[in-house]
């Protein structure tokens, strides 16, 4: 008696991974979809490279070419706010309050810059330092900085 075959495997599933379907690129289940590519990488960049130029601004901004230089780590930022008086002038209402003809301006955390305008109005500025320029221009008008501690 002759025996049939119940199931016959097909050629396709016999040739994964080799040949025209894998194309360098290991079986072919890796390279169905985006799961094993794998990152972009960043050869080819150099410091003079127009290959990846919009590629590595847009990842790193402008910190990846040139020199940045160092500082050591004592060395620290002046990071007080500064606010210019031209600035205090145009936002007079948002800044502060006017009591019997001064204005009274609470900006304790600010440094306070000069103008490089005239003042004519009476300000009383509560901040954290000034310049020597911008307290001159303060007096002038018939204001006063104070300084808050």
């Amino acid at each position: 008696m002759i025996s049939k075959k119940t199931h016959k495997r097909k050629k396709s599933g016999r040739m994964l991974g080799r040949g025209a379907g894998s194309c360098g690129w290991g079986a072919r289940k890796k390279h169905k979809k985006a799961g094993h590519k794998g990152g972009v990488g960043m050869s080819g960049t150099g410091k003079r490279a127009d290959q990846k130029k919009t590629l590595v601004l847009n990842l790193y901004g402008n910190k990846y070419f040139g020199k940045q230089g160092i500082t050591s780590k004592s060395t620290q930022k002046d990071k007080r706010k500064r606010i210019n008086l031209m600035k205090i002038l145009d936002n007079l209402e948002t800044y502060g309050k006017l009591n019997n003809g001064i204005w009274e301006i609470k900006l304790e955390d600010y440094k306070i810059l000069a103008s490089d305008k005239e003042i004519k109005e009476k300000l009383k500025i509560h901040a954290e330092s000034a310049s020597e320029k911008a307290i001159e221009q303060v007096k002038k008008a018939g204001g006063e900085i104070v300084f808050e501690d």
